[in-house]
């Protein structure tokens, strides 16, 4: 086989990264920031509509594996709530709440963020020989920046996030979004993931073959969901790789 591209999930797989979506300090953050925009709710309403309004999402998509838009989400609560003094503001700060409002309730629910060890020195290798890309379950108003903050975002040439689709992995047009902006034909790609059944499972459906990453131990699956390759430490990628093209 000869490998010319290596797609990677990120949360799980590059990225070792904790969230709490249901943290009460991160929506009231976010009520004492609406505050200032005019908006008075407390920080239970604010979790609420926040749940609300993204299983409302889910529930319109005609999506098998539909994903949620988590600016949208931020968009609508202003659109429920504004006041006049809310549409009084400039603009240019109207437009970017809802972003920043995204950015907020993340940044405040993490809990760890960190690339995996190794991480770092085996992408920059693969650089030199592969192209790389990206195929993640994620929303681009946090997951490009968290890329960044562990110094892994320049590694890739195309960068898929299921956010900006409307449906998440095992879906295969998300793994052929990526085949296609790096002019890569499925039998010459391999997909790196930590989840049988969204990272497998949909890279095989488009034909890609697969590697699964346990760095906790393999848990075990079904045939549908059997890797190709498991690997258990990124230190090894490199053999895992010859181990497909002697093939």
């Amino acid at each position: 086989m000869e490998v010319r591209a290596l797609l990677f999930d990120v949360n799980g797989t590059l990225i070792d990264i904790e969230t709490d979506e249901w943290m009460e300090e991160a929506y009231r953050a976010v009520a004492h920031f609406l505050t200032y925009q005019g908006i008075s709710l407390r920080r239970g309403q604010v979790r609420d509509l926040y749940f609300q309004i993204m299983k409302g999402q889910f529930a319109a998509s005609r999506e098998t594996y539909p994903e949620f838009d988590v600016v949208a989400v931020w968009g609508e609560v202003l659109r429920r709530y504004g006041t006049e003094y809310t549409y009084s503001l400039a603009p240019e700060k109207l437009s970017q709440i809802p972003l920043f409002l995204a950015e907020l309730q993340r940044g405040i629910s993490r809990k760890r963020l960190v690339a995996f060890p190794k991480t770092q020195e085996i992408l920059a290798q693969l650089k030199t020989r592969h192209r790389l890309a990206v195929v993640s379950d994620a929303q681009s108003a946090y997951g490009l920046a968290e890329l960044r903050a562990v110094g892994l975002a320049e590694y890739f040439a195309a960068i898929v996030i299921s956010g900006d689709y409307g449906y998440r992995k095992p879906d295969p047009r998300l793994f052929q979004a990526a085949l296609t902006k790096l002019q890569i034909r499925p039998e010459e790609a391999i997909f790196v993931g930590n989840d049988r059944f969204r990272d497998v499972l949909g890279a095989r459906k488009v034909g890609m073959k697969t590697i699964l990453f346990c760095p906790r131990g393999n848990s075990g699956g079904s045939p549908e969901t059997e890797p190709d390759y498991i690997l258990y430490d990124y230190a090894d990628l490199p053999r895992a790789i010859e181990f497909f093209a002697a093939r």
